[in-house]
Parts: C-alpha cells; sequence; structure tokens
C-alpha cells in the first residue's frame, strides 16, 4: 500500500492495528523550538528519531538531552535516538526546529529506555556500482541492540550515487516458517535529494505473477504487508528510506529469498553480511 505525501498533523501515519501491518506504528512529527509533543503506546515499544533538528526525550523517569544533529536533510549527518518501552509515555521537547519520526512495533513486555548515538549504529554498505545495487544502510536498533529491544528493528537505507535498485535480489518476510522465514511487518518512508526526485515501490506477492508497483516520491510511505518488495530510484537521484519492522514471534529477521531471483545472491557484493545484521 503506498501512502502519498501529505501533512499528517502529528497524527499517526501508521496507527496502531493497522490492518496491514498490525505490528507497525509510525509517526511523523513536526515541532518549533520549545513546543513539545506527548504521546503513550500500551501495545508497542517504539523508536524515536529525530530526521531533522535536536531533540530532549522524557521517558521512564529518564531525560535523554541533545538528540539528533542533522540539519536541513537526512543526508546531513548520522542518526541518534531514544528507545521508548512499552506502555512509557514520553515527551519530545524541541530545542531546535524539528522532525521527528516515531517509529513501533508491537511488544507486550515493558524494558528500559536507552539512548542511540551516533558511535552506537551499526553500519553496512554492500553492493555495486556495476549491479546497480550500492547503498549503504544505517541500522539504529540493529544487531547492537539485540538483547535491549523486544521486537523493533530500526534502520535507515541510502542509495549510493544516483539511481539504482534497493531490496534486491527480490525477498519477502510474511509468513512465520522457521528456518526459512519469519512475519516481520514492515513500513517505509522515503526520501530524494534532490526532492523532486521520484522512485518506484514494486511489490509482487508471488513468484513469477504479476504483482503492483507505486510511483514513490519525497515523503512517501510505503506498506509491506506480503510479497517482494524491491525499489528503484530514477537515474539521477539519491534516495533515502526510514524502515520499521516489527517480529510476530521473534526480533531476528529472517529473509525469504524469491527463487526466480536467488541466484542473484552471488552477483551482489556483501549482500550476505546485510542478511546477517537484521537481528
Amino acid at each position: 500500500m503506498h501512502i502519498p505525501p501529505h501533512d499528517n498533523g502529528n497524527k499517526p501515519i501508521v496507527d496502531v492495528d493497522h490492518p496491514l501491518v498490525p505490528l507497525n506504528y509510525f509517526n511523523i512529527v513536526k515541532l518549533k523550538p520549545g513546543e513539545t509533543y506527548d504521546y503513550r503506546l500500551e501495545a508497542y515499544e517504539t523508536c524515536i528519531v529525530p530526521a531533522t533538528g535536536t531533540v530532549t526525550v522524557e521517558t521512564a523517569g529518564e531525560t535523554f538531552a541533545d538528540i539528533g544533529h542533522r540539519g536541513e536533510d537526512v543526508w546531513d549527518g548520522d542518526p541518534e535516538g531514544v528507545y521508548v518501552p512499552t506502555g512509557s509515555g514520553a515527551r519530545i521537547t524541541a530545542r531546535t526546529e524539528t522532525e521527528v519520526f516515531i517509529a513501533g512495533a508491537k511488544f507486550a513486555t515493558t524494558l528500559q529506555p536507552f539512548a542511540i548515538r551516533k558511535d552506537d549504529l551499526d553500519l553496512v554498505q554492500y553492493g555495486s556500482d556495476d549491479t546497480k545495487t550500492h547503498r549503504k544502510i544505517k541500522h539504529i536498533l540493529g544487531a547492537n541492540h539485540h538483547d535491549r529491544v523486544g521486537r523493533l528493528l530500526v534502520s535507515e537505507l541510502f542509495t549510493v550515487g544516483a539511481g539504482g535498485w534497493s531490496g534486491f535480489p527480490s525477498h519477502k518476510h510474511d509468513t512465520d516458517r522457521l528456518p526459512d522465514e519469519t512475519r516481520h511487518d514492515e513500513t517505509y518512508n522515503f526520501r530524494f535529494k534532490p526532492n523532486y526526485g521520484s522512485g518506484l515501490q514494486m511489490l509482487q506477492r508471488v513468484d513469477n505473477e504479476p504483482g503492483d508497483a507505486y510511483h514513490i516520491m519525497d515523503r512517501s510511505t510505503v506498506l509491506i504487508d506480503k510479497g517482494y518488495h524491491p525499489c528503484c530510484a530514477l537515474p539521477g537521484y539519491e534516495m533515502y528510506y526510514f524502515t520499521i519492522l516489527g517480529g510476530l514471534s521473534q526480533r531476528s529477521l529472517k529473509q525469504y529469498f524469491q527463487p526466480t531471483h536467488a541466484e542473484q545472491l552471488h552477483t551482489v557484493p556483501g549482500i550476505m553480511d546485510m542478511v546477517a545484521k537484521f537481528k
């Protein structure tokens, strides 16, 4: 499902128990300096990540100051964030004009809050210019935090260079059937540089049968409930997407690669390192 760019007025874009991705929650909050935003989710753990600007976060009796240091856009530096436990109220106070992502996954247990700073990120770069698959991933809640989080995985993905494919070889993760695959709902929010760029999100639900394709633009949101889902940026444009994954029964993601294209795993440099980091 494609949700076109729009002003959500600080209201959830993907609310609790969404019919397509019930394991996910997603909101974008825009604040001016000194403004605050409060929320509490009883059944979802969340992660607050400034897309731009700097915030202070208060949650579960702790205060995390000066989170986020990016300026104009998501290409301007590395992300930071705060993990907010299930059922815990959170207050976001803007130190500067800011745009904040709130990512969530359904999880019943209340854990402890913590901050994710630049040095805590889990970084991966894979693919190649020749295969048009060159990209960089900044895992905010990735393998480095596997023992501190319930079911939530949060990452930022960047195309390296202008144009190219991401999420290829095509894979899915819509069914719990270990050891081959896990059920993880996924939500994306896209950005392009320059911001008038655009791209394509594919969603092929059955191998070798026609699927759907969505024209994605700057600030498009895409919900991945089922099927193989590669995406690409038009030549001449850089693409970024904020990624939320929520597992049904475990946090570690087990992807199932599309049989028709599985041999391409041997043509994309470093892809198995990427797979190993989704934990």
